[in-house]
């Protein structure tokens, strides 16, 4: 049959499995609620109890090669999640302790990246040799890629949620001014909730009620982009990528948020390259497709 590859991305709530063949098709899926533990085995042992429910669904042998990609600081290179808040882990061996269980090699990334490199691989970010993945969900990280490989820092490259865009509020890592804490869909939802009283289930209700012609939503909405605006200009001043592709829930009312932002950051330019605004194409499957290209490419012996 080929190549086969089981591919998972872990949230705090959620994993998100698939097997898929070598060129990406999709032969079976499982989506269950996250096992909790702080020293990552309660996870080990659901991730092997899903690829063989996967591989029992698809009636196929074991896959070649296995692809978890999880939030957080991960070091790709020690396959080592150093902390990850939504799992309650710190320094977890994650790669070693699966690949010990499942007798095969192991990926293990982090989400970001692992959707950024699906993204410009076979999204939105195609034909770009330096480009960046921008995702605005509950926190905000980037994907660097720079000279057409994903640049991970050791886990620690891409934190541009916690540029400082110069607002006075707290941001969940402690400090001052980050963008996360103003233009997050998290940070939108609360500060919309402050303001007016009404809890909203994340970023995309405020959108809607902006769209509306809701003043306290639009002026929400006003300063989250120009926050991102500014974080996105601090980007382009380091690294001058030729694209950057935007996505998570916030960018899900593509042409409203797109303009704006477009606009923005063009007014905000002075000797910095304008970089081609894309949305992004694959939504929430990037992560999971991200995880099957990394046990691909640990299969194939090549890196991202």
């Amino acid at each position: 049959m080929g190549e086969l590859v089981a591919a998972l991305d872990v949230g705090g709530t959620t994993v998100k499995a698939a097997l898929l063949d070598g060129a990406l098709n999709v032969l079976a899926t499982r989506r269950e609620r996250t096992a909790r533990g702080a020293d990552g085995t309660a996870l080990a042992e659901q991730v092997v109890s899903v690829v063989a429910t996967l591989v029992a669904d698809a009636g196929t042998a074991a896959p070649d090669a296995v692809g978890v990609v999880v939030p957080g600081i991960v070091d790709e290179q020690a396959r080592v999640a150093r902390f990850s808040a939504n799992l309650d882990w710190r320094d977890v061996p994650f790669g070693e302790l699966l690949e010990r269980r499942l007798g095969r090699p192991v990926a293990f990334g982090h989400d970001v990246r692992a959707g950024g490199l699906a993204e410009f691989r076979t999204g939105a970010g195609q034909g770009c040799r330096d480009a960046a993945f921008v995702a605005v969900g509950t926190g905000i990280a980037a994907a660097l890629q720079l000279d057409g490989r994903i640049y991970p820092g050791h886990g620690l490259a891409g934190e541009i949620g916690h540029i400082d865009v110069g607002h006075s509020g707290r941001c969940g890592c402690g400090a001052i001014g980050c963008l996360e804490a103003i233009a997050s869909a998290s940070a939108i939802a609360r500060r919309y909730t402050e303001r007016t009283g009404r809890p909203a289930d994340g970023a995309r209700p405020v959108v809607d009620a902006a769209r509306e012609g809701d003043e306290l939503a639009q002026a929400v909405v006003s300063e989250a982009l120009e926050a991102l605006a500014h974080g996105l200009r601090t980007l382009l001043t380091l690294l001058a990528p030729e694209a950057i592709v935007l996505g998570g829930g916030l960018f899900t009312a593509t042409e409203y948020m797109l303009g704006p932002i477009r606009e923005l950051l063009g007014s905000a330019l002075t000797f910095q390259r304008m970089p081609d605004l894309r949305i992004a194409r694959l939504g929430d499957e990037a992560g999971r497709l991200g995880a099957g290209l990394l046990a691909l490419d640990a299969l194939r012996g090549c890196g991202s």
